[in-house]
C-alpha cells in the first residue's frame, strides 16, 4: 500500500459528500486525537495532562514543515476569521482586497478601520470575478501597504497566482487566505507575508482549527494588538503586563484547546507523510471526473477549467428557471453540496469514490431529463 493508498483509507464519509469546501469530513488520526484527548480529559490520569501543553509546538512544527516556515512563525487560531482580524487590526494604511473575498476579510478589514482609523479598505474590482496580476498591478496605488488574495476563491473556484502578484505589488505584504486551498494546491508559500487558514476544510481537522503564519518582515510590520497574556512567551501567569513576543506567538490571546491543536496536527502530519505534490493531481482528476459529469448534463461552468487555474472545487450556474431543479436532483440523490446565490458548488477530495460520482451522475440525469423537452 502506497503512501496515497493509506491517507485515502483513514477517510470514510459516506458517498455523495462533495462539500470538501464547506466541511471536509475527518478521518481516523484526528478522530483518534478527538478521542484521545476527550479520554485524558475525563481521566485526568496522573501526568497525563502535560500531553496538553505539548500540543501547541507539536501543531506548529507540522504547520511549518507543511508551508515551509519555521515554527517559532506560525500561531495557532481558532479560526482562520480570528486570524485575519488579527491581521488586519495590526496594520496601519491603504489594504487592497476584492469585494468578493469570503466575508470574513471584508469583516476584519471594516472592523480595524472603524475601531482604529488607521487601515484604509481599498477595493480590488476582479475581471470576470477573478483576481489577476494584471488587476492588482493596474489598481494598487502608492497608498496601499498590503494586498489580500485567497489561494482559492471560495466562489469561483479560482487559484489564484500568488508569484504573479508577488512580482506587481513589490514591497507591499501579500496576505493570503489559504482556506480554500492548504492541503490540496501545491502552492509557493514562500513568497507570502501572512498566511491565515482554517483545518475544517481541505485539511480535514474539524472545526476549531485554525492557523496564521507571519514571516519575520510581516511581524515587524503587524502591531499586535489584539495579544493577550499568553502572547508575552510564558505559560504562567504573570502579573507583570510585558511585551509581546518578536515572533508569531505574539498573537496569542488566552490558552488554545489542545484537542483542536491535536486535531490540527494529526491532519497536517497526515498530509506532511504523503505530499501535497501528491495529493493535489488527485484532487484535479476527480474535479476532472466532476466535469466531465456537468457538461454530459449540459451545465454551464463557471470555475476554471485548466488545471493551473483550478483546485477541488467545480462550480455550475444554470438557467436561473433551472437553479430549483438542480438542486433538488441533487438533494433526492444524496449529494451534499453547497448551493447560493443561483450556483452549486461542488468540491471533491481524494477520499471521493467511484460511488459518489455514480450518484451525481444519475442526478444529474435526473436534471437533464427533467429540463429538456
Amino acid at each position: 500500500m502506497t503512501a496515497l493508498d493509506a491517507f485515502i483509507a483513514d477517510f470514510h464519509e459516506d458517498p455523495g459528500y462533495l462539500d470538501f469546501a464547506r466541511l471536509a469530513p475527518v478521518g481516523d488520526p484526528v478522530l483518534a486525537e478527538e478521542r484521545a484527548h476527550a479520554e485524558l480529559l475525563s481521566r485526568a490520569r496522573f501526568g497525563a495532562l502535560q500531553t496538553l501543553s505539548e500540543q501547541d509546538a507539536r501543531v506548529r512544527a507540522a504547520l511549518g514543515e507543511m508551508l515551509g516556515f519555521r515554527p517559532d512563525q506560525v500561531v495557532f487560531q481558532p479560526s482562520a476569521s480570528q486570524a485575519l482580524m488579527h491581521v488586519m487590526f495590526g496594520l496601519t494604511g491603504g489594504v487592497s482586497a476584492s469585494p468578493g473575498e469570503f466575508p470574513a476579510v471584508g469583516y476584519a478589514l471594516a472592523r480595524a478601520a472603524e475601531a482604529l482609523g488607521v487601515l484604509v479598505p481599498r477595493d480590488l474590482v476582479p475581471e470576470h470575478e477573478r483576481v489577476t496580476p494584471g488587476v492588482v498591478k493596474a489598481q494598487v496605488g502608492a497608498n496601499t501597504v498590503a494586498v489580500v488574495v485567497s489561494l482559492v476563491d471560495y466562489r469561483t473556484g479560482q487559484v489564484v497566482d500568488l508569484e504573479g502578484v508577488r512580482q506587481v505589488i513589490g514591497d507591499r505584504l501579500l496576505i493570503v487566505d489559504a482556506s480554500q486551498g492548504a492541503g490540496v494546491v501545491d502552492a509557493p508559500w514562500q513568497v507570502a507575508d501572512v498566511i491565515a487558514g482554517g483545518g475544517r476544510t481541505w485539511l480535514r481537522a474539524g472545526p476549531g482549527t485554525g492557523f496564521l503564519v507571519l514571516s519575520d518582515r510581516a511581524r515587524e510590520s503587524l502591531t499586535p494588538v489584539w495579544s493577550g497574556w499568553l502572547a508575552q512567551g510564558s505559560v504562567e501567569p504573570v502579573h507583570e503586563i510585558l511585551p509581546p513576543q518578536d515572533d508569531a506567538g505574539a498573537f496569542r490571546v488566552g490558552a488554545a484547546d489542545p484537542g483542536a491543536e491535536a486535531r490540527l496536527a494529526a491532519a497536517v502530519e497526515a498530509v506532511v507523510r504523503v505530499g501535497v505534490d501528491v495529493i493535489a493531481p488527485v484532487v484535479l482528476e476527480r474535479t476532472a471526473r466532476i466535469l466531465d459529469l456537468v457538461d454530459e448534463a449540459g451545465l454551464p461552468v463557471v470555475s476554471p477549467r485548466e488545471d493551473e487555474e483550478r483546485a477541488g472545487i467545480v462550480v455550475v450556474e444554470p438557467d436561473a428557471d433551472q437553479f430549483g431543479v438542480l438542486a433538488a436532483a441533487l438533494h433526492n440523490h444524496g449529494i451534499s453540496a453547497t448551493s447560493r446565490e443561483g450556483r452549486v458548488r461542488l468540491s471533491a477530495h481524494v477520499s471521493t469514490g467511484e460511488d459518489t460520482l455514480a450518484l451525481l451522475r444519475t442526478a444529474l440525469l435526473t436534471f437533464r431529463a427533467a429540463t429538456r423537452p
